[in-house]
């Protein structure tokens, strides 16, 4: 779940961290009187969820109240990828000396937490990945929640080139952990951190991503979402107690258990189909969650076809054979839909689903080939 740059600022003022002074606005007469408190220059951001709006004309530094009104406006008019700004964050103007990057996030590769450090900050971490990697500097917490301090000169001396400024680089990283375990969050990042004109440190931008599956540890996250940037097939498969996660294939995939369903997907575009969606009914034998994982996955006109692929242990193979049933019965099925079931009832299951005309398939591979050639 990704929140605004004004939320993940409050995140960081309250863990101790400097940040610009600054509120959101809506309004003009709202920005104009934040402005005024704050004090002239400011920067007006636009709030968005989504990337480049800096080239989209999304940041702007105003000098007075005039100007302020001025772009406001403007800004207000802007859609950056799709998305209206509908807030904008007034800030502080800083004088930029230097500007870095630091963040902290989970390396999947390696299963752990990673610290990231460049000293070529205010810019996209993927171009200077691309351009100069050499740049970007490294340090893994190996289970910890702590920093190492037998490791951690080496690590924090390549970033910061004085004595001062490596002390406050530790200072920061040691308050974006705590903001990233306290809030489990998969990225806390601060781009730029901006050294200015009279060395004083500050998280100019804040961007945090939260954990969806630990959102139930923090029912208070829940009015920081912002609705508009979710999917609402994926927003009522949450509610429907289904794993589902939308793609740009032509092949609908419900099976049951995350690992599978992993499988299923791979298998399909190895046989030269694209897979439409994630979707894990889990080990649940609810006949219900094959209806509801059918309508939202019908609801993507993409699909061409619809794979059913079941390994009954937990999941009774007879239960997903009657939910089938009840789905057509209930709603018009207008694309092919091929079945795979083995495991637990399964001889009850394909005598309840030949009842009805719908043939299905032992080996997975059988299921796949039937499926990709019906959504071709």
């Amino acid at each position: 779940m990704k929140i605004h740059e004004y939320q993940a600022c409050e995140m960081f003022k309250k863990a101790g961290m400097p940040v610009p002074k600054g509120r959101v606005a809506t309004e003009v007469y709202e920005a104009v009187l934040i402005a005024e408190e704050i004090g002239f220059p400011v920067v007006l951001k636009s709030q968005v969820l989504v990337g480049g709006r800096g080239k989209a004309g999304g940041i702007k530094v105003v000098k007075n109240k005039a100007e302020l009104e001025k772009v406001f406006g403007e800004l207000r008019k802007l859609v950056i990828k799709g998305y209206p700004v509908e807030k904008i964050f007034v800030v502080g103007a800083l004088d930029i000396k230097k500007e870095y990057y630091l963040a902290v996030t989970i390396d999947g590769a390696n299963n752990d937490v990673v610290l990231i450090a460049s000293a070529e900050g205010g810019v996209e971490i993927e171009e200077v990945a691309k351009t100069n990697p050499s740049a970007i500097k490294k340090y893994y917490l190996k289970g910890s929640r702590q920093l190492d301090q037998s490791r951690w000169a080496g690590f924090i001396n390549e970033v910061f080139p004085s004595e001062d400024l490596r002390e406050e680089g530790t200072k920061i990283f040691e308050k974006l952990l705590e903001v990233f375990f306290q809030n489990d969050c998969s990225l806390a990042e601060i781009n730029p951190f901006v050294v200015d004109g009279q060395e004083k440190v500050y998280a100019a931008d804040a961007k945090i991503n939260l954990d969806d599956n630990a959102l139930f540890r923090h029912e208070e996250f829940e009015k920081l979402r912002d609705l508009k940037y979710e999917d609402p097939d994926e927003l009522e498969a949450k509610e429907k107690n289904l794993s589902f996660v939308k793609l740009e294939g032509n092949v609908g995939c419900i099976v049951n258990g995350a690992g599978l369903a992993m499988a299923t997907m791979d298998i399909v575009n190895l046989c030269g189909g694209k897979p439409a969606n994630f979707l894990d009914v889990g080990g649940s034998s609810n006949p219900e969650k094959v209806l509801n994982a059918l309508k939202i996955i019908l609801r993507n006109k993409d699909v061409k076809a619809i794979l059913i692929n079941i390994f009954g242990g937990i999941t009774r193979c007879d239960d997903i054979a009657n939910g089938i049933i009840k789905a057509k019965e209930q709603i018009e099925l207008p694309v092919p839909l091929v079945v795979r079931l083995t495991g637990t009832n399964e001889k009850e299951a394909k005598e309840i689903l030949a009842k009805k005309g719908i043939t299905t398939f032992s080996t997975m591979r059988d299921a796949v080939n039937k499926v990709v050639e019906l959504a071709k």
